[in-house]
Parts: structure tokens; sequence; C-alpha cells
């Protein structure tokens, strides 16, 4: 019974990290180009009156460096794993340590 357990407590991490990183990351873009137009004046047609709205360009900021930091982790992993290190959360940022 209790390898049925460590199963599931395996099977609910990676379907966490699938969430977030399959359909998290491409959610948070949208959330990224949807804020983009509105900062631009919340329409993709040119119309009169459409003023710009400076906290659409900051949260479309924000999103836009989640996903750019994302990607760098990303390709850290890579290629830390390919230099025989591996990426550690041990402190508040990543940091590359030698395999064990």
């Amino acid at each position: 019974m209790h390898n049925v357990t460590l199963a599931f407590e395996a099977a609910w991490k990676v379907l966490v990290v699938g969430v977030i990183l399959g359909a998290g990351l491409p959610a948070l873009f949208a959330v990224g180009v949807r804020s983009m137009a509105y900062g631009q004046g919340g329409s993709a047609e040119a119309r009169a009156g459409s003023a710009a709205h400076p906290a659409g360009r900051i949260v479309a900021g924000l999103c836009f460096l989640i996903i750019a930091l994302a990607v760098v982790l990303g390709i850290t992993y890579i290629v830390a794993t390919g230099f025989g290190k591996v990426v550690t959360f041990d402190h508040v940022y990543p940091t590359l340590t030698d395999k064990k």
C-alpha cells in the first residue's frame, strides 16, 4: 500500500509541473499580449478616443519577464546537466552544484 501512496505523490507532482509549464506559461503569455493591447488603447483597431493605459504595459512587462526567466532557467538546467552539474534552489535564487 505504501507503493501506491508514493506513486500518487509522484503523479501529483508531475501533474502540477505539467499544468504550470504546459498550460501556465502559454496562458501567462496570452495575458501579457492582452495586457499589451490594453496598454496601447484596448483595441486592435485604431479608434478615436482610445487612450493608452500604463497599467497594461506594466502587467505585460511583468508577464513577459516571468516567461523569459522561465526560458532562461530551462536552458540553464539543460546546459548544467550536460556539464555534470545540477540546478538547486537551496537559496532564494537557483545555483549550480556538482552532481552527487
